[in-house]
């Protein structure tokens, strides 16, 4: 981040909230209506406690750089301004400010914090997200042996490990291992991760029912009953044994289907009376008679 863009600073005033414009993306995509209305309750009690940092725009108002969650419990508290600290600052530095300012708070949900985190990444070293997943992929398999090293040691290298160290969150190895997987979860998994109803541990381990209609009625029941982590390895353990067999039964069947097809049983009248047999009996036991 540039340093002469952080010296043109005011302290901390008054500005009227209508005077506050978001920016056209945020790091931060949910907010927790719970703990918003318990901020919204603290601040009708002892009002902002931390400014608002945001920056001039060019139609005399100001755009949110860090406080939006502080912002929305102001509204919902009734309050018509709030305390800030205006800063002049370009579109990176405001950006990797509002990334910084989000990933330090202690109640974002571990999918907001890896792309946060990632994000953060990319402005550093001047690189695409994809880039830079696989650059800590890179970085992994280096460090584990498994390829030749050309990165590890190397200026980009050294950045990111910075980045992470400033942080303070975790160590770029715990965030290859333990997060970068969370990108691959399925669309409802992550839907849910995101809302910050589920822990990513048990995400990662819901993730392994491969089937979607059992994967969504697992989601639900671990969200309706609060499941525990070893409960819900449990109950993945079950689906996916239930799914292994009917896919044993299955192929049995096609297996079965296929070599009546090509014998000649059709022509030995006593055996084709037998499988006539047969297939009744199967169709009382589908229909349940």
């Amino acid at each position: 981040m540039s340093t002469t863009s952080l010296q043109s600073t005011t302290g901390q005033q008054e500005i009227s909230i209508e005077e506050i414009v978001l920016p056209p993306s945020q790091p931060r995509r949910y907010f927790d209506p719970e703990k918003l209305a318990q901020l919204s309750a603290s601040i009708s009690q002892f009002g902002v406690l931390e400014p608002l940092l945001v920056r001039p725009t060019n139609n005399n108002l100001y755009e949110l750089v860090a406080g939006e969650r502080r912002l929305r419990a102001s509204k919902m508290a009734g309050l018509t301004s709030v305390p800030v600290i205006i800063r002049s600052l370009n579109d990176e530095d405001a950006w990797q400010l509002s990334l910084i300012e989000n990933l330090l708070r202690e109640d974002l949900n571990p999918l907001e914090e890896t792309e946060g985190i990632l994000q953060l990444l990319a402005i550093q070293i001047d690189e695409s997200i994809p880039s830079v997943v696989k650059l800590l992929n890179r970085m992994q398999n280096e460090e584990k042996g498994k390829v030749t090293p050309n990165v590890m040691g190397s200026p980009t290298a050294q950045i990111i490990e910075s980045v992470f160290e400033d942080l303070g969150l975790m160590n770029w190895q715990s965030f290859v291992k333990n997060r970068l997987p969370l990108l691959k979860l399925p669309p409802d998994i992550l839907e849910v991760l995101r809302s910050g109803e589920l822990d990513y541990t048990k995400a990662v381990a819901i993730a392994k029912v491969k089937d979607e209609a059992m994967r969504q009625s697992l989601l639900e029941e671990v969200i309706e009953k609060s499941l525990s982590l070893s409960g819900i390895r449990q109950r993945v353990a079950e689906i996916n044994q239930t799914v292994k067999q009917e896919d044993t039964l299955k192929s049995g069947l096609d297996n079965t289907y296929r070599l009546i097809k090509s014998s000649r049983i059709w022509d030995n009248t006593k055996k084709r009376r037998q499988l006539e047999k047969l297939l009744v009996q199967i169709e009382k036991l589908v229909s349940g008679e």
